[in-house]
Formats: structure tokens, sequence, C-alpha cells
């Protein structure tokens, strides 16, 4: 597979695209295992260039019209759908995701572009009286400043346009630090964002497999005044003890153990039509994925029988191939992390009703998976599995799956199915996570909160709360 015509590999500083001061590393094609290219290991040096760029640019940015703003992410979420065909396979042939994932992935994240271009126009304040009646509060927001944009390999395309839209719509110039795997997405849009209009230095893209190095140090410079970070919860500890020393400002997405409840009044084919999204968009790869279905016991044999079906049904292949329903997992430290949790399953009594052993192929690929029969404490019940395995806990009733749900650091997202709304309202109200799919597969809207709470996470992206984290507020006393 080779990459479309005029894919950029170099990094993007300042407008211009350059190499790096650390070499090259390979960027692999997780259905074959081979490399695509090879693309610039940032040193501290480039870092030092980009957050230079950002930090001059930063100023006149943030004094642009908002509308004018709007327009840039305007004509950049025009040029996305334009070009979706092209963003599509790209991100198929770094990332492994079938081409249906990646288009509807390309509509996702143009959407971010669209909905912020939108609030980019109405960053407001507020004029009141205090209540003495001696003074009026007056308030206004501004840009942040400078933002380092950290994001995962699982949605190369969505994760960084949830970040960049609002940055760029608030006033904020850009530092992205895509994830080492999938570096090309983050490069493209770099060259889309550029072509739509953004002034050199307020989008600039780092590209390294040394992540830890570069975010440290960008996190003890002065210019660097908000981070945000999508990826694992160990990662996000680690980065939020960093920015402690200088107070940088912090949204964090991080991992979930997200409990899909399917209660005996449930409507069972819903229920597997929900589950298939949920479970099995991207291969099972995203931390909004279905990690443990807890279903009423009545009715778990029937589920499990119909979840192994469909998930049965599934052609496994390559990301770029049209008919892939389930393509790789993203590499092959992922596929051996899938496999040791089923393995530790399995041996502490689980049935796999479909799939459980790896497949013998090129490239990193594990198949779809049902477990039934999981007890409580084994690792698929514990432990995110990120991957296309289904773990089926029988549970008595709704008290004791929301027992079993809540009972877990993480707390992303929940998904709840029962034929009765306001029961289902009742569990979702007693859901410890941030976001709830009731009756529905599919929680992620640009126009929706994301976010989590416990450790999944801190504050929300998208939303007309996605814009806050890139905003401060003034308050000044007055009074005429």
């Amino acid at each position: 597979m080779t990459l479309p015509t005029g894919t950029p590999c170099q990094m993007f500083v300042d407008g211009k695209w350059t190499d790096g001061s650390g070499g090259t590393f390979a960027v692999l094609n997780p259905s074959t295992g081979a490399a695509i290219c090879e693309v610039p290991r940032a040193g501290l040096d480039d870092l030092d260039r980009a957050l230079g760029a950002a930090a001059a640019a930063q100023p006149e940015w943030a004094a642009t019209a908002p509308r004018e703003r709007g327009e840039v992410l305007r004509r950049a979420f025009e040029a996305m759908l334009a070009r979706r065909e092209e963003i599509a396979y790209l991100m198929s042939l770094e990332m492994g995701k079938s081409l249906t994932d990646a288009r509807g992935e390309v509509t996702y994240a143009a959407e971010f572009f669209r909905w912020f271009s939108e609030e980019a126009v109405r960053i407001d304040g507020e004029l009141r009286l205090a209540p003495s009646g001696a003074n009026r509060i007056l308030t206004f927001r501004k840009a942040v400043g400078v933002a380092l944009l950290l994001t995962p390999w699982n949605f190369p395309a969505a994760m960084a346009t949830r970040k960049i839209g609002p940055a760029l719509a608030a006033g904020c110039s850009v530092v992205l630090k895509p994830a080492e795997d999938t570096p090309l997405t983050a490069l493209l849009l770099a060259q889309i964002l550029a072509e739509a209009g953004a002034p050199a230095g307020v989008v600039n893209v780092l590209t390294t497999d040394k992540p830890g190095e570069l975010t440290e140090a960008a996190l003890v410079d002065a210019r660097v005044r908000k981070l945000s970070f999508t990826g694992s919860t160990g990662v996000g500890r680690l980065l939020l003890k960093q920015a402690a020393d200088r107070i940088v400002n912090t949204s964090l997405e991080l991992g979930g153990n997200d409990p899909f409840i399917v209660l005996d009044d449930a409507d069972l084919d819903a229920a597997v039509d929900g589950a298939m999204f949920a479970k099995m968009r991207n291969g099972g790869q995203a931390c909004t994925a279905a990690n443990r279905f807890l279903v009423q016991e009545s009715v778990a044999e029937a589920f499990a029988a119909k979840l192994a079906e469909r998930m049965g049904a599934l052609t496994l292949g390559a990301g770029t191939d049209e008919n892939t329903q389930l393509g790789p997992m993203i590499n092959a430290r992922a596929v051996d992390g899938i496999a040791d949790k089923v393995d530790r399953t399995v041996a502490a009594g689980a049935q796999a009703v479909l799939g459980g052993q790896r497949v013998d192929r090129p490239g990193f690929f594990y198949p779809a998976t049902v477990l039934a029969g999981v007890p409580r404490d084994s690792a698929a019940a514990t432990e995110e599995v990120f991957g296309p395995v289904a773990p089926i806990i029988s549970v008595r009733d709704e008290d004791d799956a929301l027992s079993l749900a809540n009972d877990t650091e993480m707390g992303l997202t929940g998904y709840v199915y029962s034929g009765d709304l306001a029961r289902g309202l009742r569990v979702c109200e007693r859901l410890e996570v941030g976001m709830v799919g009731l009756n529905r597969g599919l929680v992620s809207d640009p126009a929706a909160p994301f976010g989590g709470v416990k450790q999944s996470g801190l504050g929300r992206e998208g939303g007309y709360e996605g814009i806050d984290a890139y905003l401060e507020t003034t308050y000044v006393a007055t009074n005429w």
C-alpha cells in the first residue's frame, strides 16, 4: 500500500515543512507490519522552535476577529469533507481501521471544525450589579495562550480536531504532538488548516517516537499555558504531576472500563445492535467501547448467542480493503495485551463462545471474541481490554448491575438497555460515569460534552463546554 500523493511526511513548524533534529522513525501499516514511510523525530530544539512560533503567533491570532477565526475552521471543515476518501484511506493505512469506520471518523472529525467555527462567535462575558449595589461586576473571556495538544492513535483525525477546533476558536495557538503510531493524519490536518488560512505559527505539529522527554520539556516551558491530553490513565497521572509544578491549565480524557447493562425487559435485538456499535466500532479500540457486558441472568444466554452470531459474521482483513469489517489492532504489543487478558479470563473459568485465540496471518490481528460466564474478578472484567472482546457477566438485577458497574476507579461511559424508560433513566442517574447511552450504542457527538469522572479524566471536550477549556475569565469591578 502506498501513501496518497502529496501526503506530508515532515513536521510542520511556523508554517513550514521541516525535518527534525533527532533523525527519523518508521510508521507501520498494522495490516502487514511493514513500514509505510519515515517521519522526523523531534528534538528539544524543534520543540523550542515550535513553541517560539506558537508564542509569537498567539497575540495576533487572539486579536483576530472571532468571525475570521471561525471562517478558517469552516473552510477546514469543508476541505475535510472534500478530501474524505483521501483522509479515510490514510487513516486505514496507518491505523488499520476499516474504511467504513475511517469514513465515519472523517465526517465526525470534520464536525468539530464546523461546531467550533460557530462557537468562536459566541464567546461571551457578563455584566451584572453586585448584590450590595456598590459596584458592577463585569467579566470577559480571553484565550488561555499556547496549548500543548497530545493525541492518541485510535482516532487520529477526531482526537486532533476535537482539540484544535476549540483552541483555534478561542484564539489559542497550538503545538500538536500526535501518537507515534499515527502521525500522518495529523500532518495532513496541518496542511488542510494552513490551506484554510491558519496563519504561520498558529498550528504546529511535532512527530516523535520518544514523547516523554519532549512533553516533560514542554511542561516546564513558561510559554505553554494549556495541556490537553487524551490517552491512558497511567500517562495522564504522570502528566498531571508534571503540569502541577507550573500549575498548567490541564484537560485529561483518559481510560475507561465501560459497562453495558442489559436488563431483562430490554429488546435483545436492539441491545445487540447497540453492542455492535459500542463494542466493535474501531475494532473495540476506543475509550468509549463497552468493556463489560452486565446482562440480567434470565436473558444472558440468549444475549451471548445473538452477539456471538453477529460478531462472528464480521469479515477480518486489512483496513484498506473495502470488504473489511474488523481490521487489525494497532501493533504487536496491543495484540499481546488482548491475548493475555483473554487467556487469564478463560483460565479463571470463562468460556469462549466465539474466538479467543490469535489468528495466524501477517499483521497485528485479533479475532472477534465473546466470553460467557466471566468471573467478576477476572482480567476481562476488571481491566480495559481495548480490543474486539466482549466479556459477558450475569447479574441478578439492576442493583447488582449498578454495584458491579460502579466498582471501578474509571467512569467514562456507560450503556443501559431497558424497555422501561423510567427504569432506564433511574439506572442512568445512578451510574458513576460522564456519559451514558440509553438504548443507544453510540454516545459521541461534537455538539455534546465528552468526558468522564473519577480517574477517567478532567474537563469536557465538545459541546458548548468544549471551548471553555481554552478560555480564561477576567473580572473587572467598576461603577459609573
